[in-house]
């Protein structure tokens, strides 16, 4: 009970808090941006066996080690070497290894510090922006789901419906009592967000034949309006399709990107997404009284 009475009383000490929580929590999200997708894969592979009907090539299932979000034990890719608690401490045993494995010094990749700090830094300003109490809580949640689902569409182009169906759901929970839009403005947003690129995504698709999307952004953008209303979609839009509009043309202008090889529209909704958690009302007003 003191500790939350300090916590409500001292910015410093609920920031500092968030903060450390941050970096421990990236630590983890690391692992779930490496294994999550590859654990997709074991699913979707052992579904496809399944469906093999003819028993004279029906072959069984592979067996092996368990592999999920908590075992095997992280080890470095180049020697198995199991990594320890020490040589696990959230960015300081990256410096202090000077980014190598113990054992085989080989090189660790500095995304591994780079999603800690980037949590970290996040989740010290969501405790700043909100202070204490659930709103802070609830965007903590928020923001690192949105940083899991950046890396992993990075990385693979796929939104896991693992990550982006509970955050829905949690979203029109957490605003049942309003903590940030109402729960009317809740629901009309996750609708209103799946169904805006599924339009978009048919327009394109019958227009031009191709597929511009995947439906795992459908399901982001609705998570998106379900955590901070419908009023924010057409921001959450137009900001992400900016950002990833100036992306894409630099990587095909500056880094050789060919033009048929897609980019994952994921990263720039989430980015649309804490842009609007943090300043859309502000930036919708302010936009209001411009345009009246």
């Amino acid at each position: 009970m003191e500790t939350l009475q300090l916590l409500q009383t001292t910015p410093v000490a609920f920031i500092a808090l968030c903060g450390l929580l941050g970096l421990i929590v990236g630590s983890f999200l690391n692992v779930v941006i490496h294994r999550l997708p590859r654990m997709m894969e074991a699913e979707w592979r052992e579904q496809c066996a399944s469906l093999d009907t003819d028993p004279t090539q029906a072959t069984a299932a592979p067996t092996g080690p368990r592999y999920n979000l908590i075992a095997p034990r992280s080890a470095c890719p180049a020697c198995g070497h199991q990594i320890r608690a020490l040589e696990n401490i959230p960015v300081l045993s990256y410096l202090a290894l000077r980014g190598r494995c113990v054992q085989c010094k080989a090189r660790i990749s500095p995304r591994y510090p780079v999603v800690e700090t980037l949590t970290g830094v996040l989740s010290a300003f969501v405790a700043w922006h909100f202070g204490f109490g659930i709103a802070a809580l609830s965007a903590l949640v928020f923001v690192w789901a949105l940083i899991a689902l950046t890396f992993i569409d990075f990385d693979t182009h796929l939104l896991p419906d693992s990550i982006t169906q509970p955050l829905l759901w949690l979203g029109l929970l957490v605003n049942f009592g309003g903590t940030f839009t109402g729960l009317q403005s809740a629901v009309i947003g996750a609708v209103a967000g799946y169904l805006i690129l599924w339009c978009v995504y048919w327009l394109f698709k019958l227009t031009t034949g191709k597929e511009g999307m995947g439906f795992g952004d459908f399901k982001l953008l609705a998570a998106i309006g379900a955590w901070l209303g419908w009023q924010v979609l057409p921001l959450t839009i137009l900001l992400s399709s900016m950002v990833g509009a100036v992306v894409g043309i630099t990587l095909i202008l500056f880094a050789g990107h060919g033009r048929q090889i897609p980019i994952p529209f994921g990263p720039y909704l989430a980015g649309g997404g804490l842009i609007a958690l943090f300043w859309g009302q502000s930036i919708t007003q302010a936009y209001l009284g411009v345009a009246l």
